[in-house]
């Protein structure tokens, strides 16, 4: 348990609130005399970690998919700005 005066806690709120976060529990004192807890809720625990790879293979993708990346990539390929033949150069 943590014990902070007011002034303190307005000054470094962002602080005690992670604090709070992790679990702590702190106290609000006036003048050295305790009269308020910031406690985290009971069901607000932390966010468990997922693990990767759950939905693997439970949404297969086709080839088709990939077509369209072929088809894009030979428009900026082949389009104008990376042209398949470079124009001639002027002496």
């Amino acid at each position: 348990m943590i014990c902070v005066n007011l002034h303190e806690a307005k000054a470094r709120l962002s602080k005690y609130a992670s604090l709070v976060k992790a679990g702590e529990t702190v106290t609000l004192c006036e003048r050295n005399k305790p009269f308020a807890e910031i406690r985290p809720l009971p069901g607000a625990a932390k966010p468990k970690k997922r693990k990767l790879g759950l939905m693997k293979g439970l949404c297969p993708v086709g080839r088709e998919f990939f077509k369209a990346d072929e088809a894009i990539a030979s428009l900026f390929n082949d389009g104008p700005v990376f042209p398949a033949e470079r124009p001639p150069t002027k002496p």
